[in-house]
């Protein structure tokens, strides 16, 4: 084996190695299933290689972090949501999601501010929704 056909089989091993990382990255930040699902942008910070999204149904709001292995995920019921405040920056809005046990809030980087502006519509959608059910 001379010199330039290892070189070749380095570069082919490169390649792959690249490609596998590539669809690996892909597959880890596809976009979930769901009705409201929100992704946040790739260009902020703590989302750049995978983006956080939050996912909104009736009953609960779960923020799902994907990690290289596996994930990190906090869910939240829709009657422990006590306020949602929204920081809007030059591009990008912060979503900050409190409860009512006065814990950590949720907070979401990342959002454009149509995206922050929606959230906080769906949230108290689904709210007015749980509420109107128990009365």
């Amino acid at each position: 084996m001379d010199t330039n056909e290892t070189l070749i089989w380095l570069a082919i091993g490169l390649g792959v190695f690249l490609a596998l990382l590539t669809w690996y990255v892909i597959h880890k930040g596809r976009l979930r299933p769901g009705a409201h699902v929100f992704r946040a942008s790739r260009l902020t910070k703590g989302n750049r290689i995978f983006p956080a999204q939050l996912i909104i149904t009736s009953s609960s709001i779960t923020q799902l972090q994907p990690q290289w292995i596996g994930k990190q995920e906090q869910s939240l019921h829709m009657a422990h949501v006590a306020s949602i405040d929204i920081d809007t920056n030059v591009i990008f809005s912060d979503v900050s999601i409190e409860t009512t046990g006065g814990h950590n809030p949720l907070v979401c980087h990342g959002h454009t501010k149509g995206d922050a502006v929606k959230i906080k519509e769906v949230i108290e959608k689904y709210q007015s929704e749980y509420y109107k059910k128990r009365d």
